[in-house]
């Protein structure tokens, strides 16, 4: 069944990271020992049934492994499970359209009542920021250490800094004092003040990085591979479907090398910053020009963004983070 799936265009034509999910959720349940010894991988399909599945379920769910001190622990494995449950059924129903009449007719990975894990993305601390570029610099992956700092200050994800964010975007000679922030998602794009009314950097440690990048930048992606030929970090196996992997192995190097929680993602330092919004005291207008989110109930509605409520919002984080308001790390 898992063979047949992956010949179908419906799995050919998924990005890389989604084809990688369910191999990782086929792998689970089709590597699966039972009772007799065989996989379940090895059992003929008409003898799935919904209680073999309701029973996998709860087997898989729950992972024994040892910590630090060698004792047997359990650990919950909710999301990966449910991820596995999700690619069987997927696999079984395009089978099935493949196959009129060969499948029993009941799904038994469907209908499950599958319950999500309550995990929410872990967040850094601006203390975690610190230390993962500081690592990053001594690792030599310096542009590492310049994206997650700009996911933290402009709050975007990895496709917008790896993928988005061109040599053009940043301080471009009909507006020096400003940076196109593109959000992929959404289909957003912001100019945003580099600086305050007086003239004041509202991103030092930033600028000074991207002003550096840009001397040797003619032009292309601002961030790209700090070794060989520097090439873009992203791959790109279909357009416009940039694929990350080797960038999120790099930055779990970085983690790992600098100590920090191994749940720590590049995702981490988006959301530490989205935090760091609430922490200052931001307003809901605020926060929305920050984040380019356009979903606070109905505020978006009414509310225009403004380049001032960016850079006073820039200002109350900084403010919050340093009690001086324009000093550096």
């Amino acid at each position: 069944m898992f063979a047949e799936y992956r010949a179908d265009r419906r799995f050919t034509k998924l990005d890389p990271k989604s084809r990688r999910n369910h191999e990782v959720g086929f792998k689970l349940v089709g590597g699966y020992v039972l009772k007799d010894g065989k996989r379940l991988g090895e059992k003929r399909i008409v003898s799935i049934d919904t209680a073999l599945t309701d029973d996998l379920y709860e087997k898989l769910l729950v992972l024994k492994v040892k910590d630090s001190a060698g004792n047997i622990v359990e650990r919950e494995r909710r999301t990966t499970v449910n991820h596995a449950m999700k690619s069987c059924r997927r696999a079984w129903n395009v089978c099935a359209r493949r196959n009129p009449g060969r499948l029993p007719i009941v799904n038994p990975f469907a209908r499950m009542g599958l319950r999500s894990s309550d995990r929410e993305t872990p967040t850094a601390t601006y203390e975690e920021l610190v230390a993962f570029r500081i690592k990053a610099g001594e690792m030599n992956l310096h542009s590492l250490a310049t994206a997650s700092l700009i996911a933290w200050e402009w709050l975007q994800r990895e496709t917008d800094i790896f993928a988005t964010f061109d040599a053009s975007h940043y301080r471009p000679k009909d507006r020096p004092d400003l940076v196109c922030v593109i959000d992929e998602k959404t289909g957003s794009e912001s100019w945003i003040p580099l600086f305050d009314e007086i003239g004041v950097p509202l991103y030092p440690e930033l600028m000074a990085e991207l002003d550096a990048i840009k001397r040797e930048r003619i032009g292309g992606l601002m961030l790209v591979r700090d070794w060989g030929n520097r090439g873009p970090w992203p791959t790109w196996p279909k357009p416009d479907m940039p694929d990350f992997t080797h960038m999120s192995r790099k930055v779990k190097e970085v983690v790992r090398a600098a100590g920090l929680r191994d749940e720590l993602s590049f995702t981490s330092f988006r959301h530490g910053g989205l935090t760091e919004t609430g922490d200052a005291e931001l307003t809901d207008r605020e926060i929305l020009a920050q984040s380019r989110h356009t979903t606070v109930k109905v505020l978006p509605r009414y509310v225009k963004r403004t380049q001032k409520q960016i850079a006073t919002g820039t200002k109350k984080r900084r403010a919050a983070r340093t009690k001086g308001g324009h000093l550096s790390e």
